[in-house]
Parts: structure tokens; sequence; C-alpha cells
């Protein structure tokens, strides 16, 4: 691999870098236009490092109901770079002034080895380009070496340290590049290349060519689906590296391929491919999304799935995900129960169901002593019982009407004696 990490086994990643490899070296890559969003470059951010499981869509089962870490993380964050502190610094090299600070913080520096065409040859970023790699430890130990390496510039599709440096070298330099761990392989390393954990690397880069991108309506179908599918896996292997941002951006990138419209012929087979690939970006953008808390963003891309697909099992589940997080608990039993319909054997499903289920039982519990308080409703053990009667008391009515009773009786009695 270059730069680029391998795609893990099982993702088809080599078929869909052989196919992108094509249509860079056929047609000079692919112009996309208007590009938005956070970029790899532009968001500034420490991404953190975690272990975590793979959320490509394949066949595999749901991922469970993840919490929201974002305390833990900043905690990492503050970790890692007390970590990365002992390899911050370049090894001692003659001539200190010749290197030039890319970003001003020290760790990312570029040193000038054979001077370029000048300034005005320098690559833009959305171009492709092409360089001559070798990527060494700072113990000189090379781990890597490519004579032709193409990508491009500002999609993430290499390690930051390349794609920041390469933008400021001009066409046929060659310079070293000297990079912290947190420009590179970061604090869990890599395995292809073979890079140890929070590991500085040395990195001596010649910029062969830089291209114009085609437009991606000129681009034949099947060469914007295997691209399509290189950004998406791109994207997956930043989220197995917890590089959640660098995640989203990929898949945005795909997107953006798989919705661009075409002045060429396209196959039903082949439009229904390209949904495909929206919809496993969509879904996966979705996950990334929740694990930054973005649950309105999150929302939006599992809606936007289930547009396409509405009995999609994991847009269905990470929807009532969503809705559990923003505590509209009864929306997302709905919506679970929707999901356990179409797959009754989930065990995931299952398990989150009932923990909602429980949570929305207590939420109307204290829903409904809070109304009882604000309407003032006296309590059982508030109501007072009437004094119980002794067998001696009489109601006064009784004994007024008794009484008048009898003056009535008297006044006729009366009465009937004058008339007689």
């Amino acid at each position: 691999m270059a730069a680029v990490e391998d795609v893990p086994a099982g993702s088809g990643g080599a078929d869909a870098q052989e196919a992108v490899a094509k249509v860079s070296s056929s047609s000079g890559g692919v112009k996309s236009t208007g590009r938005g969003g956070a970029s790899l470059l532009d968001s500034g951010e420490d991404f953190e490092m975690l272990n975590d499981e793979d959320e490509d869509d394949g066949d595999g089962d749901l991922p469970p109901l993840e919490d929201a870490g974002g305390k833990d993380r900043k905690k990492k964050d503050r970790e890692d770079q007390g970590t990365q502190s002992k390899t911050s610094e370049p090894p001692p090299t003659a001539g200190e002034e010749e290197w030039v600070e890319v970003l001003g913080n020290g760790q990312l520096k570029k040193k000038v080895l054979e001077a370029g065409k000048g300034p005005d040859s320098r690559p833009r970023r959305g171009q492709n380009v092409k360089i001559q790699l070798k990527v060494c430890l700072t113990d000189d130990s090379i781990v890597e070496e490519n004579d032709s390496l193409s990508f491009c510039l500002g999609d993430g599709d290499v390690i930051q340290a390349l794609d920041l440096s390469v933008q400021l070298m001009e066409l046929e330099e060659k310079a070293l590049i000297y990079s912290d761990a947190k420009y590179a392989y970061g604090t869990i390393g890599s395995s292809s290349p073979a890079v140890p954990p929070n590991s500085a690397l040395t990195l001596e880069v010649r910029l062969l060519e830089a291209s114009d991108a085609l437009d991606l309506e000129l681009l034949p179908p099947h060469e914007k689906i295997a691209l399509a599918s290189y950004k998406r896996e791109r994207g997956n292997v930043y989220y197995q590296r917890g590089e959640y941002v660098s995640a989203i951006t990929s898949y945005g990138i795909a997107l953006q391929i798989t919705e661009s419209s075409s002045k060429v012929d396209i196959t039903d087979a082949e439009e229904e491919e390209l949904t495909d690939v929206k919809v496993k970006c969509l879904n996966n953008m979705a996950a990334a999304q929740l694990k930054l808390e973005h649950h309105e963003a999150a929302l939006r891309s599992c809606v936007s799935v289930l547009a396409h697909q509405p009995d999609n099992i994991k847009a269905l589940f990470r929807k009532g995900k969503v809705l559990a997080l923003r505590g509209d608990y009864a929306e997302a039993i709905k919506i679970l129960k929707r999901a356990l319909k179409l797959e009754p054997s989930n065990k995931t499903i299952h398990a989150e169901l009932s923990k909602l289920v429980k949570k929305h039982s207590e939420q109307r519990g204290v829903e409904q002593a809070m109304y009882k308080k604000m309407l003032g409703n006296p309590t059982s053990a508030a109501v007072q019982k009437p004094p119980a009667r002794t067998p001696w008391s009489i109601s006064w009515k009784w004994l007024f009407g008794a009484t008048a009773v009898a003056i009535g009786g008297v006044a006729l009695s009366v009465v009937i004696a004058a008339r007689n």
C-alpha cells in the first residue's frame, strides 16, 4: 500500500483501488465542483484514535447502541498529546533553518532537497497528483516505497502529512517532510505499512505530475461507481481508526459522486448500483455522526436512507437510536418495533427495545407526578375522612323537621276545635 491504508479484507478495496488507478491514469481523475462540508485539512480537529467495531454495511449484525463519549474523547486526546510529545521533535539535522513550518506548531515541517519549476507550478486542491515516495521511521528504517503514487489532493486519500505538504511543493521538486504521529498514523499505528503507534515519520517526496480532474458528468458510469466505492471504503478506514470527521468527509465526497448528473448513457443496473453505494454512504455517515453526537445530522442521514429503502434495518435502528437520545421514547419505540417486525430474530433490536420501553415507562411516571403537582391534586394521604357519628348524635335538620310537624299538628287541632 502507498500512504493510503489498505481497506479491510472482504470490503472489495483492491478492486476499487485498481479501478480508481485506471481512472487517474487514463482520464486524469475526476473533477468535483462545489464540494462542501468539513474537510480533513480544514477541520483543525485532533482526532481521537479508538479501537471500534466495523460500521460497514455488509452482512454483519447491527452495532449496539453506543453511549455518547464526548468527555471521554477529550480526556483521551489530552492523554494522547502527552504520549505524542515523546516524538514531537524531528531528529537532529544540520541546517535546521532550512526547515519550513507547514502548520506552525513544530509537528509538520518541510525542507526542499531539489528545487522545482517555480511557485506557479504548485498543485491546487482538488487536482490529481502523482508523487514518488519513501517513508522512514526516525531511526531511518524504511517502511514504505512507491515510485508512482496517485491521489486527489485534499480529499483525504492519504495521510494528512502528505495531503498538507504536497500542496506546498513545486512540480519536479524533491522535498523531505517531517511529520509527528498526529499527522501520520496516530496513536494506533498501521499494519500496512508497518508503522508502530505514536511514530514520527520522515517522508522523501518528489512531485511528478499535477493535472486537472475531469468533470463528473463526463465520467463513464462504471468508473463513477468505482470511484464512489473507493471514497466510501476510505471513509470506512477512517471510521475504524476513530477519525470520525475524516470519515464523514470521505462519505460526503462519495455521496457527491453518486448524486452527480451524467452526460453519458447509464443503464438501470448501473443506476441501481450507484443508489446502493449512496445508501451505504448515508448509513455509515449516520454512524459517524452519532459518534460525534451530531444527532440532527444523523437523523437526516437516516431519513435519506429510508427514502430510498423504507425497510433498511440499519437506518431504522439508527433512527430509533437518535430519537431515543433526544428523549423521544414513544417514537423511538415505534421505529424499533417496525425494525423488529422486519427482523424478529435480531437480539440487538430486542435488547434496545426493552431498554427503551422501561425508560419510557419511567418517563411517563415522572411526567404524571409533575402534572399532579402542577394541578395541586391532593394525595390520598391528604384526604381527610369525616368524623364518625355516635349513636346519640342527632342531625339538626331532623330536629327542625320534627318541631315543624309538631307545631303544625297543634295548629290543626286548634282549627278543628274552633269549628266544632
